[in-house]
């Protein structure tokens, strides 16, 4: 059966972003594909982004790893930013997935099992995975690649990226001959000196700013509509909603539209997100619920049946992500499997 609420990617677009990327950054692309390419299909993104040239990619977890390599083959290479947990060893090894190793404890067990190719990620200021500057370990057979990860790309002017890029520079002259990643989809747009050997981005990729706002480079790549289930006029002094979160002063024209919290549309859109609908942009009124939404439809020709662009070309991510008092990286991942995922380009 047809869904009433619909997440379409266009690979096209994604592919675009993938090469404006090469060409700003001034550097391979090696694309972050985790948590499902970002709730957007990972065997889909992924295999278009290796036709476009990619043959380097990153996931978070083993799983995600070993889906992807069943998507794309022999060949890639593909990389698990988790590391080697315990007891995963044979599990990479088996996948051909190399760990981006982040402890002591990790790189002792990886070489234990004589687990083959690896990255080794440096933590220079974030605090969240990898060795210490300081801890960073000697060089080792099979490392392939170091990597670190800027903080606070999406804040050009945040003097913490010029520390962090310096810290990975001389942290990484021990490691010759490895692959030096540091730039991620913000780091990208900072400058040729902090792309190093290969990017590593993953937002841009699917169509959000590298500043967490619309960037005229990036191009829109999910879009997520609703069908509009019913339109009915509301008088002046009733309310629309759970606990009535919409009051309306005047009558008003609204589209109940197909999409709830239970799809993806934050309950925090309430009370200032819009929708593109009917040529514009309008405001959802009241509550968002588990299935559906209100729009103010006022004056617009809108009828049963129509559709309704939650983000898209036409309401960018980053802005409805904005409304939505979040990011696009949450909007994106958030959107749930009862919503059907159409291809495109």
């Amino acid at each position: 059966m047809p869904s009433p609420a619909t997440l379409t990617i266009d690979l096209n677009a994604l592919a675009a972003n993938f090469h404006t990327l090469q060409a700003v950054g001034g550097a391979p692309v090696h694309p972050v594909v985790k948590a499902d390419s970002y709730g957007l299909g990972a065997a889909a993104c992924a295999t278009r982004l290796a036709a476009e040239g990619a043959r380097t990619f990153f996931v978070s977890r083993s799983a995600e790893g070993e889906a992807l390599r069943q998507a794309l083959g022999g060949g890639p290479v593909i990389y698990v930013l988790d590391g080697c947990l315990t007891g995963h060893a044979g599990r990479l090894a088996a996948a051909d997935l190399r760990p981006v190793l982040n402890t002591a404890a990790q790189l002792a067990e990886w070489r234990a099992a004589n687990g083959g190719p690896s990255g080794l990620q440096i933590d220079t200021g974030m605090n969240r995975l990898g060795f210490r500057v300081e801890d960073a370990p000697e060089p080792f057979e099979g490392l392939e690649l170091v990597l670190s990860h800027l903080a606070c790309a999406d804040a050009p002017d945040e003097p913490m990226n010029a520390r962090q890029r310096d810290a990975f520079a001389t942290a990484a002259l021990r490691y010759p001959g490895t692959v030096r990643s540091f730039a991620n989809s913000g780091g990208a747009f900072l400058g040729p000196d902090y792309a190093f050997d290969a990017l590593r981005p993953g937002i841009c990729l699917y169509g959000g700013g590298p500043e967490g706002r619309p960037d005229p480079r990036i191009r829109a790549v999910a879009t997520v509509e609703a069908e509009v289930l019913q339109v009915r006029d509301v008088p002046a002094g009733e309310s629309v909603g759970y606990s009535r979160g919409f009051r309306a002063d005047a009558p008003v024209r609204i589209a109940t539209c197909a999409a709830g919290y239970a799809d993806g549309l934050l309950r925090s859109y309430s009370p200032r997100g819009e929708v593109f609908v009917g040529g514009e942009l309008r405001p959802i009124l009241g509550r968002v619920s588990m299935d559906v939404c209100a729009v103010d439809v006022s004056g617009l020709d809108v009828s049963v049946g129509d559709r309704v662009e939650l983000y898209g070309p036409n309401r960018m991510i980053d802005d409805a992500a904005t409304a939505a008092g979040t990011i696009s990286y949450e909007l994106l991942t958030s959107i749930t499997t009862r919503v059907p995922r159409l291809y495109v380009g």
